[in-house]
């Protein structure tokens, strides 16, 4: 596999999981209460994070 190719596999899963994030803080944010509610944000902060510097790390080089 090429590595523009393997670039564009990487951006594609950084973009998943941004849309994951997305999904799961609208979850937490009004469907969840409790302690499930701020696992579920938590979690989704985490996902947005690793998106994030995924495609950051993907665009800069």
């Amino acid at each position: 596999m090429s590595p523009s190719m393997l670039k564009m596999w990487v951006s594609v899963a950084g973009m998943g999981l941004m849309f994951l994030a997305i999904m799961t803080i609208y979850l937490s944010r009004y469907k969840l209460k409790g302690v499930l509610r701020i696992i579920t944000a938590l979690i989704a902060y985490v996902l947005l994070l690793v998106a994030g510097l995924t495609l950051l790390i993907v665009f800069l080089t």
